[in-house]
């Protein structure tokens, strides 16, 4: 293998990710050295992240230089191998590019053992970043208990859909705020929430005094903007806002208004706490480890949006920001290995 293709970073997003904010090339592959291996990428995960990191705003990793490669959570199969903790046959997942194949000296990525019972796009796109992102929110920030009352935004996303789930396991009472009638569905017939807003079509702060008439002990905010005022008006006193995303504010330049209900936060004296499941990374083993006990067990639920082919990613990843994605979004660049 001598060459590849890969997406590199154009120009700069400044509302939308437009078809020429990238542009898909085909590239010549340095010669092996000691310490590095060939890399034949699998599976690209699509996360909202994947916004922040084209722009040029300071956020916990450097921005993507313009010219670079795009980054993003991936995959694949060593091909061939000059790095002892990489041997040729392995699965290596984590940091690297939008590319179909890579020579890299294993910075950012790590050995992915399979994992018995689970294909690999189930294992990957919920055990990678999706399931561990919502137990770290849960058990580490939120530091739920039985009975606690827990809304989740942007629940039938990825981390929204495993986070209800979690949350119902631990014995608490769950509400998830989706857009659309069919996502509602999906929350309170495959996810198994209790109940589901639409945000679309109801008032959320309304719905919320209705379905949590003695308030909200953890909120999982992965939206922002609207929804996280309603959370902010309606906590309990002592209430704890885990911050995990604030999707509305990725696609625009501009100063977002609000929170206007930040003033709760002193009335009802909250814990509001955001984290990086990067930092967690030492606990990864034993979280996925429970998670995957889960799944085998049936009593973790999840749904994948697959979509073929790297020449696709670029339109795959705006359906993350539009609404469109029915799942986890990952984007299949090569067969497994056999």
């Amino acid at each position: 293998m001598t060459s590849a293709r890969s997406w590199f970073l154009q120009k700069r997003p400044i509302v939308n990710i437009e078809n020429d904010t990238l542009e898909l090339r085909e590239h010549t592959l340095p010669e092996l050295k000691d310490g590095e291996f060939l890399m034949r990428t699998i599976l690209l995960s699509l996360d909202a992240s994947n916004r922040i990191w084209m722009s040029d705003q300071d956020s916990y990793l450097p921005p993507v230089k313009l010219g670079a490669a795009m980054r993003g959570v991936v995959v694949g199969e060593v091909i061939k191998s000059r790095h002892k903790d990489f041997p040729g046959g392995c699965l290596a997942s984590g940091l690297d590019t939008w590319s179909d194949y890579v020579v890299t000296d294993g910075t950012g990525l790590t050995p992915m053992a399979p994992l018995p019972g689970l294909n690999l796009a189930d294992a990957f796109g919920v055990l990678a970043i999706a399931g561990p992102t919502a137990y770290i929110g849960l058990h580490d920030i939120g530091r739920i208990k039985p009975g606690d009352t827990v809304v989740v935004t942007a629940a039938a996303g990825a981390v929204g859909m495993v986070a209800g789930q979690l949350a119902k396991i631990h014995g608490c009472r769950t509400i998830g705020v989706a857009g659309g009638r069919d996502k509602c569905k999906l929350l309170t017939e495959q996810y198994g929430y209790d109940h589901a807003i639409d945000y679309k079509s109801e008032n959320v702060l309304e719905r919320l005094r209705e379905l949590a008439p003695e308030g909200i002990d953890v909120h999982f905010e992965n939206v922002g903007g609207e929804q996280l005022d309603a959370a902010l008006t309606h906590m309990k006193i002592g209430g704890t806002v885990v911050m995990c995303g604030l999707i509305a504010s990725y696609s625009t330049n501009e100063p977002v208004p609000g929170p206007y209900m930040f003033r709760n936060v002193i009335y009802k004296r909250l814990r509001i706490e955001g984290f990086l499941c990067l930092d967690y990374s030492k606990s990864y083993p034993a979280m996925q480890a429970k998670l995957a006990q889960w799944i085998l067990e049936g009593r973790l639920h999840f749904k994948l949006h697959v979509v073929d082919g790297l020449e696709n990613a670029v339109d795959t990843c705006k359906l993350l920001y539009n609404g469109g994605n029915q799942g986890k979004l990952l984007v299949r660049i090569g067969p497994d290995t056999q």
